[in-house]
């Protein structure tokens, strides 16, 4: 009876892997293709990002190339657009809780981007917290 138990067991997560596989293949995911696309900003006026500040407590658009991407302990990610991240005029945070609904966030780095949202001062800077691939777009 356990052996059957067992390849009862291995079975189901099998075929929860590849549901799951299939599932994000769909999505787009197996290539870091999450939401960024070519499109332009469909008419809506987008800031570069040194010029964000200006536009803190808006909704809108902020445009710029990403250096890097890092990964905290805690797991957040941020889209760094300087060198010196401290010294950045603007900055953008993927939190844990919603990385699971991003791709590949490292095939960022070197390309230019659009991210839409609330711009709001964290720190004495802006930010966009970024909560949904759909706010991330590569920028014309």
């Amino acid at each position: 009876m356990k052996r059957k138990q067992f390849l009862a067991i291995v079975s189901i997560a099998l075929v929860a892997s590849v549901m799951s596989a299939v599932l994000a293949y769909r999505r787009g995911l197996h290539r870091g293709q999450f939401a960024v696309s070519s499109e332009g900003s469909s008419g809506s006026v987008c800031w570069e990002l040194r010029d964000a500040a200006a536009h803190a407590g808006e909704t809108g658009c902020v445009r710029g190339r990403v250096l890097r991407v890092y990964t905290s302990r805690a797991g957040n990610t941020f889209l760094d657009f300087c060198s010196d991240y401290r010294n950045c005029p603007f900055t953008s945070v993927i939190f844990s809780s919603d990385k699971d609904k991003f791709g590949k966030l490292e095939t960022l780095a070197g390309r230019r981007v659009e991210i839409r949202g609330d711009i709001s001062i964290y720190q004495g800077r802006p930010e966009i917290i970024i909560r949904d691939p759909e706010q991330l777009r590569a920028a014309p």
